[in-house]
């Protein structure tokens, strides 16, 4: 069952076509900003005979832990190893959007899955300190918190995702699963700077802590009228890597939580391909490649990540200029 889920979002997002070209995300460094990251096999050893082992070794490259002060690869809630295993997993079983990306696990979370706004700041703030050093390009926060019109809190998520993205790193947030309500983002998904991603199959009714929902993906406009999401991924349904405490290797989850890895995986095959892109160039490629699904912006934005789309001949004329 898991298996087939997977093959529908690889299906939906085209994502063959980036690994029928030997494009899996190598040379880059995705930062997730979540519970942590397990152990587990998919992310140290090359199980997926059919992708080149070359690169392979060490794709857990750092890890932060702003919760408990550890320096170790660990997750004792499982959110963040499963956006891992989404963008960076290489199984039998599953293989995620990058399977030869690296990871960079920023433990802002703690083992119930909430976090401290502290914390949460605290994290992006070591990723500005040590992201250059550890190679990092894309920034994965499939956390936030409900805006309710950019109070404190609110505003100080927010200037901190613009912080990244002014230095150069390709910021992306989930909208959150407070749909289907207008001006429903969450924080700091509600950043004008960073991209946003919303759930493109949230019709789809799935468990939540909140029982069965379903439209449950954040709609737009913020508060402050910025358009938003600006792009949607498959997030209902997703199978990916466990943290293994419960002694399963692969779980379900839902939300978009799943949908922004989906994203953050595809923008790793961009950027394996095109090394020298910029943040806005990434955005604008993501925006002239979507799929438009026939829905309003404040659901679906720019439309669906489209893996070829994104990476085939259409170059944005800004970039062809550059190269």
């Amino acid at each position: 069952m898991g298996y087939s889920m997977m093959r529908r979002v690889a299906r939906l997002v085209r994502l063959s076509y980036a690994h029928e070209r030997g494009i899996y995300g190598q040379g880059i460094v995705v930062a997730v900003v979540d519970s942590g990251i397990a152990i587990h096999g998919d992310f140290l050893n090359n199980p997926n005979k059919r992708i080149s082992a070359a690169g392979y070794a060490g794709r857990l490259i750092a890890a932060a832990d702003m919760v408990n002060g550890r320096a170790d690869f660990y997750d004792d809630n499982g959110h963040g190893t499963h956006v891992a295993g989404i963008i960076g997993g290489g199984g039998h079983i599953y293989t995620g959007m990058a399977p030869l990306c690296g990871l960079v696990s920023v433990k802002v979370l703690d083992h119930m899955g909430n976090g401290r706004l502290g914390d949460v700041l605290a994290g992006m703030q070591w990723i500005l300190d040590n992201g250059k050093r550890y190679n990092i390009r894309i920034v994965n926060i499939s956390v936030g918190t409900p805006a309710r019109n950019v109070y404190e809190e609110e505003s100080k998520l927010v200037k901190k995702v613009d912080e990244l993205w002014n230095e150069g790193y390709v910021v992306l947030a989930a909208s959150g699963n407070n749909g289907p309500y207008e001006s429903s983002i969450g924080a700091p998904g509600i950043s004008r700077k960073i991209i946003t991603v919303g759930a493109a199959d949230d019709d789809n009714a799935v468990i939540s802590d909140r029982g069965m929902i379903k439209n449950y993906s954040g709609r737009g406009p913020t508060h402050s009228c910025i358009k938003k999401p600006d792009i949607v991924a498959p997030g209902s349904g997703i199978y990916s890597c466990n943290n293994i405490t419960g002694g399963r290797r692969y779980i379900v989850k839902s939300g978009t939580s799943m949908a922004t890895p989906v994203v953050s995986g595809a923008i790793a095959l961009l950027l394996s391909k095109y090394p020298d892109m910029t943040n806005q160039e990434v955005k604008i490629r993501l925006k002239e490649t979507a799929v438009n699904l026939g829905m309003p912006h404040s659901r679906q934005g720019w439309g669906m990540v489209n893996i070829e789309r994104l990476l085939g001949d259409f170059v944005n004329e800004k970039y062809r200029k550059r190269t």
